[in-house]
């Protein structure tokens, strides 16, 4: 439960229809192996101390009665374990019959809330036996205890505040507006769901993107317990499905194939992400909820039983990968392609090196430049300069004939000398000799898109905007960025992608491999034996590591510990604790360091969920401290 990791488990225990005592033996065998997990939260099916299938036997008060003192042998086995676990059964309140699910903790019931719509159409006749619990508040007499009953409860855990659940039945989340929605914005972090889901075709893709939606809507976590093995089958199967998602995604699901599963739910991001978010502001119509406290013990999962993605800018692989890469590339297209036609450019200037970067700025003008019919031609310009090597030269040469773009070969070798010997330099192999270079190459890009009528083309990307690896008015600088909202491992899938969807184009495609196959690399120093002498990921690290920080950094505002925990589980094997270590302490140091340069970043356009936008997504003061952050790791 550090960092605010819960491990929640669903489970679907095999049922005899009216046998009480022996579906309460099985509920008490995953309670046991719940508690052995390390799992915090544990929800089993809709009426699973009877069946849910029961029919007129609900009439029967022999059946009640053997339920509710079903209820009190789980309670009491409870006593022994950590779990806290959610219940299904029929509750006698009043005058009326509730369909309920009932929070078990420690040998104690903490409270009992009703299904609050009643499904009455198909196959289902429930309004015959139960009623609607909307509405309803106060308290039940069951099983020995006086408790809460109605829909407004919340569990709250003491020592973990932001593990806090709401409980609705099955039919709740099918309605148009679900209970768990307004048990969320009353403070709800997971919502679980006690359900008897029938088992037809095509029902189960509908449940889970319900399921999705639902967790996603509501920022939550959402549990999803349906009963199946046992139940009977006059009419109907029961599809025994059983999911755990965390605001938008499943974490984990089973359909009849397994009765339980496990993951571990992260209430702390949860939380994070709802005090960014409008939806969860306060009004008038926010549900009163009493919250009933318990209290569990602090464990440290590791590994965490959760996906863990090493590159979480990469999108998934298969048709999902394609559409997500050319969704991407669309919209760089779309924003370069509104810049030039609002200022009526004659021309597209962009620098190229035969690297990555400049490599994605050349296609994305190009595609833009063809898809949207702009009369704007096209210039690439390569400035050989120390550093360049001929492998590097003959890509960027290649990749503009493969384009069909104008390319200008524009020497600077002896401008840096004269710029150099005019400044008084030495010629040490310093921060000036490198910087000169790009800054100079940014000059003359500048000038030419002046005399042609056209705008630079910027092709810095996000990873080094985070890490102020770039020269301040150098390439630092462009007219428009296309790679602003593009990080460093996404750049090199989208080439990979523009590589394979034109492998018909063999010069452009093995140009574009061997471009991705090409250290990275500024170019800034001198060639050694013709090889790239100068290696970024040598310099500041892994480009993998550096990502896979920005994104928890800024997408969920992680404090340095998780993210390290994280990166450890993630990259095991890869890398050592220690080196994750100091490269995340690098990666603080830098991004805090370099926030001046990325105050004065051109327009560009946003991709995805993690932008460095000044005047959108990322507002910091250039001057900030960074001691907080870094205490953590020291």
């Amino acid at each position: 439960m550090r960092d605010g990791y819960i491990r929640i488990a669903a489970a679907a225990p095999a049922v005899e229809v009216a046998d009480c005592s022996g579906n309460a033996q099985r509920i008490m065998e995953f309670i046991k192996k719940s508690d052995s997990e390390g799992v915090k939260l544990l929800v089993l099916p809709e009426l699973c101390i009877t069946g849910y299938t029961c029919g007129d036997l609900f009439n029967q008060k022999t059946l009640l009665d053997a339920a509710e003192n079903a209820l009190a042998e789980i309670i009491r086995y409870s006593a022994g374990f950590d779990t806290l676990t959610l219940v299904g059964l029929p509750v006698r309140y009043g005058d009326r019959l509730y369909n309920c699910a009932a929070a078990v903790h420690k040998g104690r019931l903490l409270g009992v809330v009703p299904k609050s719509h009643i499904p009455n159409n198909n196959e289902f006749y429930e309004a015959r036996h139960f009623a609607s619990g909307k509405g309803v508040s106060g308290t039940v007499s069951i099983a020995g205890f006086e408790v809460p009953f109605g829909g407004d409860l919340i569990f709250e855990c003491e020592e973990v505040p932001t593990f806090r659940v709401g409980a609705e039945i099955c039919e709740d989340m099918w309605v148009p507006t679900p209970p768990s929605g307004r048990l969320a914005q009353a403070g709800a972090v997971i919502i679980a769901n006690l359900s008897a889901s029938t088992y037809v075709t095509g029902k189960d893709n509908y449940r889970t993107a319900l399921v999705t939606s639902q967790s996603g809507r509501c920022i939550s976590g959402y549990v999803f317990s349906s009963c199946g093995e046992g139940e009977s089958s006059t009419d109907l199967v029961f599809s025994g499905h059983l999911m755990i998602a965390e605001n938008g995604k499943i974490l984990s699901q089973s359909r009849r194939e397994k009765d339980y599963i496990t993951a571990d739910v992260d209430t702390a991001m949860l939380c994070a992400e709802r005090q960014k978010s409008t939806a969860f502001i306060s009004d008038s119509d926010v549900l009163e909820t009493r919250r009933i406290k318990f209290s569990c013990n602090i464990e440290h999962y590791a590994p965490l039983r959760r996906p863990i993605n090493k590159h979480p800018f990469v999108p998934s692989s298969g048709e999902r990968y394609r559409e997500r890469c050319s969704e991407v590339f669309d919209i760089q297209c779309a924003g370069l392609a509104k810049r030039l036609k609002f200022t009526h450019a004659t021309s597209a200037v962009v620098a190229v090196s035969g690297g990555l970067d400049s490599t994605l700025t050349l296609l994305v003008t190009a595609r833009a430049i063809k898809k949207y019919s702009l009369k704007c031609k096209l210039i690439a310009i390569t400035m050989p300069g120390p550093g360049t090597t001929g492998r590097t030269k003959g890509n960027a040469v290649a990749l503009c004939e493969s384009l069909g773009a104008e390319l200008r070969e524009i020497p600077i070798g002896d401008a840096v000398k004269l710029h150099l010997s005019d400044i008084g330099h030495r010629g040490e192999l310093d921060t000036a000799f490198e910087n000169v270079q790009a800054r100079e190459r940014t000059q003359i890009a500048m000038s030419i898109a002046n005399m042609e009528g056209g705008l630079v083309i910027g092709t810095g990307d996000m990873s080094e905007m985070a890490l102020g690896f770039t020269t301040y008015n150098g390439d630092h600088m462009s007219m428009y960025g296309v790679n602003a909202g593009v990080p460093k491992t996404l750049v090199r899938h989208l080439i990979k992608y523009v590589a394979d969807e034109n492998a018909e184009n063999k010069k452009l495609h093995d140009t574009l491999y061997d471009i991705l196959n090409t250290p990275v690399s500024p170019e800034l120093l001198p060639a050694k034996d013709g090889e790239i002498a100068q290696k970024t990921e040598q310099i500041v690290g892994p480009y993998e590591l550096h990502d896979f920080f920005l994104y928890y950094f800024l997408r969920y505002g992680f404090e340095p510990l998780k993210i390290l925990r994280l990166a450890i589980q993630a990259f095991d094997g890869d890398y050592t604790e220690e080196e994750i270590k100091n490269l995340l302490k690098m990666f603080i140091k830098r991004f805090f360091m370099s926030q001046y340069k990325r105050s004065c970043i051109p327009d560009g356009p946003k991709v995805g969920s993690v932008a460095l936008s000044p005047r959108g997504d990322w507002r910091m003061p250039s001057d900030a401290c960074v001691n907080e952050w870094l205490k953590q790791l020291n």
